[in-house]
């Protein structure tokens, strides 16, 4: 039955992307599409993608930084190969690639999936934190140009409607509000009742290995290397989305802060659980490039190549770790047998 609804999950997720490609590519020219993305410089796309690589191997030197205050020491490729295979997992499966590099760490390097599950919590809401940064920053550098664009474009004379039409927004908050409370109430309740349930306790140990992993960056020994490499990630990110408008003739005119303001929308768009962002990333990047003047069809051919192309660098460093960490499993299997083997004849 779990498997039938996973099946069905990751189906109607699929669906969604495929419908958010058609809106993406509703009542555009096609053939316009295609020759943008033919007519592309793709040499500043190659420098893209080696940037690329060097900022996923800064953010896999991070991980390892956030590991190893929980008393865990793998190696660096271990961690580097554990992340791109996570990487790879949520081109297919979207968001269980965190808890498949965890897994995969795991097996390679013994640390257990509850701690590293922590450290990428963490790593989340780190990201997230730099990503409400970077949206204040593009909106207070550019806000005249999104608000003219919001309302005189996309809204047209609706806001007031919707400022006049409140009434089932504030009873859906507050309906969602009792429900909360309820819940809370309800555990409040029940709570000695729960501790002597097996499930419950496990979940409690498990809660409690993912928090260890999460403050880990508290005990971090050298917090200015790990601002560093938080540093140069996202500028590695900006540097990618920056850097690709001189690939394309419509773009190529485009200032930092609209290198900026793709950076900030892409990534809200990559963070959908949709598999590998496709569809919300290609809406996002296309809907600001169309704030900054570019045609609809032109962002798309932009949003196409760059995210093209970095799932393209991922396919290929995630399998190369793919493969690299099956090898190390099965190595590490192979020394467990023999160790195991060796004890039973000490037994006997």
């Amino acid at each position: 039955m779990k498997q039938v609804l996973n099946v069905v999950k990751y189906t109607l997720l699929l669906s969604v992307s495929a419908l958010l490609m058609w809106y993406a590519l509703q009542g555009q020219d096609l053939s316009r599409i295609g020759q943008y993305v033919r007519e592309a410089n793709y040499w500043w796309l190659l420098l893209t993608l080696i940037l690329s690589a060097f900022g996923y191997f800064s953010r896999a030197y991070r991980w390892k930084m956030q590991i190893e205050p929980t008393g865990h020491h793998p190696k660096y490729w271990d961690v580097y190969h554990a992340m791109m295979v996570g990487y790879l997992a949520n081109l297919v499966l979207p968001r269980m690639g965190e808890v498949i590099r965890c897994s995969v760490l795991r097996r390679t390097s013994g640390v257990p999936v509850q701690v590293a599950l922590g450290t990428v919590v963490t790593e989340r809401v780190i990201d997230v934190l730099v990503l409400l940064g970077l949206l204040a920053t593009v909106l207070l550098l550019d806000f005249n140009t999104f608000w003219n664009f919001v309302t005189e474009k996309l809204l047209a004379g609706k806001y007031d409607e919707l400022a006049r039409n409140r009434t089932p927004l504030l009873v859906a908050l507050g309906i969602a509000l009792l429900l909360l409370l309820g819940l809370g109430y309800a555990v409040f309740r029940n709570l000695e009742r729960l501790r002597q349930n097996a499930l419950f306790s496990k979940a409690v140990g498990f809660v409690k290995g993912v928090l260890a992993g999460a403050f880990s960056v508290l005990k971090l020994e050298n917090k200015g290397l790990f601002l560093f490499h938080t540093f140069f990630t996202w500028a590695v990110y900006y540097l990618m989305d920056y850097l690709a408008f001189f690939a394309f003739p419509e773009t190529y005119d485009l200032g930092m802060r609209a290198g900026l303001a793709v950076l900030t929308f892409g990534a809200l768009g990559m963070a959908a659980p949709v598999a590998g962002g496709i569809g919300p990333f290609h809406i996002m990047v296309q809907s600001v490039l169309l704030v900054y003047g570019v045609s609809r069809e032109a962002g798309i051919a932009y949003a196409l190549v760059v995210h093209g192309s970095q799932t393209l660098l991922v396919v290929l460093m995630g399998g190369i770790s793919f493969a690299a960490s099956m090898i190390k499993s099965g190595k590490g299997a192979k020394r467990r047998g023999v160790s195991e083997v060796a004890l039973e004849s000490e037994a006997l």
